[in-house]
């Protein structure tokens, strides 16, 4: 095999007079480009859009919020009250927890992190990725950086950020952390998929054995068990038919809660408004020692669906998400948690702590109550499993979650997807956790401990936000880090006192899903490393000569590979094995960006390999997370379309050319003619120098004592050479596309440890094994369908 012809892609001596071209005939649009990115942060909304969209938010992103107060006080008094003024302090750390985390920090600070309207913790990793050099899987590429939502902004060499962005890139340890960072988080929010429905749903249900207060616990346990199953069953119908009926439902909860909380107020006991002073906190903790610290686990419920508040913000405007909260949820919020504790002052029996919201609601619109309570408990639950979908989706997009199966359940709205297997897993989990704890206490104790591990990595994640993408001051990041990790942190040392009384649940469930996710991601690495490592020699194939050493019969060979330049390895494997080759051969690169969508004009990019006469391509589609494939033809349909008009563009810029200057592909090198010698010494080609730009792209390049003279002809020359090629395309089209698909088998060398024996032997294999195959994501027919397995060893 001849030696690896090599190219410094982003060498300036290499850009040749094909990037002078570029300049010429295609001047730069960073003024347009910079008005597409930024139109979502600049697009103004009336006034009244504004209060629909607020409205609209209601059932999306605050309903996990909204249904804490049905167990909050029970779990942070699972004892009993020993003394009615610490219902007073207990109030009071609910009100400050209730500022400073979703108020302060998510609605005010967190939320203006989204990635073009998208939140949670895999678009704070996506910006990362696109200020930073840290994505494991170093698949992009510069072209890539020209999207026009690749928004990123540029800092000077000596500044704080420069010296932050060095350090993250500098070793592959710190890129592996920030990601593990980020699974833990994604793992977390997965744990709370599981736990929001069990707790709003048991919660709610629980207010059949208040009205009855014989009824045996199994039966309310039952109810809820019925009432989940029923949740989980519909999930793929969507909720485009019923989403219009979340708002409103929500709404009307929040004006209950509100309600209901300044009546006992004004009936029970208006003394707990003192609870606003902070100094009854310091009483509470001098007053209660140990017992009142782990009373913060139940206290931190208060807060649970702040972070679902963040993951669910899809395309709402920020100023929407903050009039709805700073109007409704907050005071309605306060206005619930003060009326029961108005309540508990005065009835403060063990049975009124254990249903305390139930039993604070007059007894006339009781029923009226329990029906909406029960209705807002499955829009939270709904709103987090959706969430759960979507995260696991971003996940799957970056190579970091087995291949599952994806439904759009919308035609109208690109977030509502549904996954089956994720979907059922959730279901049993939900229902295990459900039945075999029968405890709201326990249950409550697992909620908190993955909510507050997320909260901890959203803030983690935001001091690199802070620093890399908004530039703020050091002190201004070390005032918020500090203040959030002091809250946080606190609330996690509560948790882990009760580690071994449910605390245990979530992680052992992030753990689960941790390997898996881990795992994956390592598997994925390595097997595009072998591809990276072990791609061909473009002097060895233009060696072969036109027809590649072998039979060129009628047809299209889509051939797909991980790799978006060079020619992978799995192709030399398939023609030193076959006798025969298409005629002609598309390699097909499909990757995700750190984006969350690409513009459909946007997502192919094709370009030609070697000469004409061997009818080679390079298509790359771009998709962002929130990008899903279509289960038809549309794909190949696009694919052959851009081809076309690549090769269109083509002779349009051949048939313009007029001097050496717009020679098509690049420029003249000696170290490339001296790389593109055949096996008899001569060089290829016999009546021009043939040229390698930094796209792969190997064509004649003319001499410029003939393109003085041969203007007009070229074009004529051109115009029919590309009828030709067109015609010849389409002809190969109609005798039929093959898909041509690597089925690369990773194995552990012999000599490697036991545990990476376990991972990649038995772990990742089976995971290959039962997720979907790239044939039917990209929804190829069995009969056009041809694998080429080989096995690597790492």
């Amino acid at each position: 095999m001849a030696s690896r012809v090599e190219i410094d892609e982003d060498s300036d001596t290499n850009k040749g007079s094909m990037w002078v071209l570029d300049q010429k005939l295609d001047q730069p649009m960073d003024e347009e480009a910079g008005r597409l990115r930024n139109m979502y942060r600049e697009k103004k909304f009336s006034a009244l859009l504004l209060m629909r969209l607020a409205f609209q938010s209601l059932g999306v992103v605050f309903g996990d919020l909204g249904t804490s107060p049905l167990y909050v006080f029970y779990n942070t008094f699972p004892h009993g009250i020993s003394d009615p003024e610490d219902v007073v302090g207990a109030l009071s750390l609910i009100i400050y927890s209730l500022t400073l985390i979703p108020l302060l920090k998510y609605v005010f600070v967190v939320c203006r992190a989204n990635d073009s309207g998208q939140g949670g913790t895999f678009a704070l990793y996506s910006l990362l990725c696109r200020h930073a050099n840290v994505k494991t899987i170093p698949n992009q590429h510069r072209t890539d950086e020209e999207l026009t939502t690749y928004s990123r902004s540029t800092f000077h060499e000596q500044s704080y950020a420069a010296k932050t962005k060095k350090w993250l890139e500098g070793h592959a340890s710190r890129k592996n952390a920030l990601l593990l960072l980020v699974l833990v988080g994604t793992c977390m929010v997965i744990g709370d998929g599981i736990l929001t429905p069990a707790i709003s749903v048991l919660s709610a249900a629980g207010g059949i054995k208040v009205s009855s207060p014989g009824m045996k616990n199994d039966y309310v346990i039952l109810v809820a068990v019925v009432i989940l199953v029923g949740l989980f069953s519909v999930q793929h119908y969507g909720t485009d038919k019923v989403g219009w009926l979340f708002a409103p439902i929500v709404l009307l909860w929040f004006l209950l809660i509100g309600g209901i909380g300044i009546f006992n107020i004004w009936k029970h006991d208006s003394s707990v408004l003192r609870a606003f002073s902070p100094v009854y906190i310091y009483r509470y903790f001098k007053r209660n020692g140990r017992d009142g610290w782990t009373s913060l686990g139940g206290i931190m419920l208060s807060i649970t669906g702040t972070e679902a508040l963040f993951a669910d913000l899809a395309h709402f405007p920020v100023s929407a998400v903050q009039i709805a909260f700073t109007t409704v949820v907050f005071p309605c919020l306060l206005l619930a948690y003060s009326g029961q504790a108005a309540y508990l002052m005065k009835y403060h029996d063990d049975k009124t702590v254990l249903q305390a919201f139930y039993r604070s609601i007059p007894e006339k619109i009781y029923w009226p109550v329990f029906i909406v309570a029960t209705l807002a408990a499955i829009v939270a639950s709904q709103a987090t499993i959706s969430a759960t979908f979507s995260i696991i989706k971003q996940a799957l997009a970056l190579g970091c979650f087995p291949r599952v199966k994806v439904v759009h359940t919308s035609k109208k709205f690109l977030g509502q997807i549904y996954i089956p297997d994720i979907n059922w897993i959730l279901m049993i989990l939900c229902i295990s956790v459900t039945a075999g704890f029968k405890n709201q206490s326990q249950i409550g104790n697992a909620y908190g401990t993955a909510v507050v591990v997320v909260m901890l990595a959203t803030t983690l994640l935001m001091t690199l936000i802070m620093i890399l993408v908004w530039r703020c001051h050091w002190i201004l990041v070390l005032i918020f880090t500090g203040l959030s990790l002091v809250v946080e942190c606190t609330y996690f040392s509560a948790v882990l006192f009760k580690v071994d009384q449910g605390g245990w649940v979530p992680l052992v469930i992030a753990a689960a899903f941790l390997l898996i996710m881990y795992v994956w991601h390592y598997g994925t690495l390595k097997r595009y490393e072998f591809e990276m490592h072990s791609k061909v020699s473009m002097a060895w194939l233009l060696g072969l000569g036109p027809s590649l050493g072998l039979v060129r019969v009628p047809g299209i060979g889509l051939v797909y590979t991980e790799l978006a330049s060079g020619v992978p390895h799995i192709f030399s494997h398939f023609i030193t094995n076959l006798p025969a080759i298409h005629s002609v051969v598309v390699f097909v690169c499909v990757k995700y960006l750190p984006v969350y969508t690409v513009p459909e004009e946007e997502r192919f990019l094709v370009k030609r390999i070697g000469p004409k006469s061997f009818h080679m391509f390079r298509c790359v589609a771009r998709y962002g997370y929130k990008d899903l494939h279509k289960k038809d033809d549309d794909f190949e349909k696009k694919l052959f379309d851009n081809l076309f008009m690549f090769v269109r563009l083509e002779s349009m810029m051949e048939g313009c050319s007029d001097s050496d200057e717009y020679s098509i592909y690049g420029q003249q090198t000696e170290r490339s003619r001296e790389g593109l010698i055949n096996n008899n010494g001569n060089t290829i080609g016999s009546t021009a120098d043939l040229t390698i730009s930094s796209v792969d792209s190997i064509v004649p390049a003319k001499s410029p004592l003939h393109a003085n003279n041969t203007t007009s002809s070229s074009s004529q020359l051109s115009m029919q050479n590309e009828i030709d090629e067109l015609e010849f395309l389409n002809n190969c089209r109609d005798s039929g596309v093959v898909h041509i698909l690597g089925n690369t088998i990773v194995r552990a060398r012999r000599d490697s440890r036991f545990y990476k024996k376990i991972a990649v032997d038995y772990i990742y294999a089976f995971l290959r094994k039962v997720c979907r195959e790239h044939s039917v994501i990209f929804n190829v027919p069995h009969e056009s369908l041809l694998n080429v397995g080989q096995i690597f060893y790492v």
